[in-house]
């Protein structure tokens, strides 16, 4: 398993979009629509293609289950602070951090609140085998998950 510490630095990543990612996501996710950072809230495919094509650097990284999204956020910070002020976390996964979404007051966490690369439409799999991770379906909970994130730089 690559760790963050190996992460890549990829120049002009490739992101395979995927409308089928925002399909299964609606159809096959019980998370739909319960936080600000699920869909139907986060941008449809052609849209993060638009912003992807922004950015130039980016940063793809493997981790625990569950730690994705508070490591993304973290590192996102410490890119931001670092003067490189486009950067932008995206983790995987449904919103985790309340029990129950504030969607009129707005979110409670927003320094830790991610989208998931899944719900907008980014080809999980596919980036991960192009960018030289090994991901398999999981077909048990006894089989290996792996959880991926991604920083986009500038």
């Amino acid at each position: 398993m690559h760790t963050l510490t190996d992460a890549p630095t990829f120049r002009k990543m490739e992101y395979p979009l995927n409308g089928r990612s925002g399909l299964r996501v609606h159809t096959g996710c019980g998370s739909y629509g319960s936080s600000l950072v699920c869909p139907p809230y986060t941008p449809k495919p052609e849209e993060t293609h638009r912003v992807l094509d922004e950015y130039s650097v980016s940063i793809l990284f493997e981790c625990e289950r569950g730690q994705v999204k508070r490591i993304a956020a973290k590192l996102e910070k410490e890119v931001f602070l670092s003067d490189l002020y486009k950067a932008f976390g995206l983790g995987s996964g449904p919103c985790r951090l309340c029990s129950e979404c504030s969607f009129e007051e707005g979110c409670r966490y927003p320094d830790e609140a991610r989208p998931s690369m899944e719900a907008c439409g980014i080809d999980v799999y596919e980036t991960a085998r192009r960018h030289g991770f090994t991901l398999n379906v999981v077909k048990d909970y006894s089989d290996p998950q792996h959880s991926f994130g991604l920083v986009l730089i500038k």
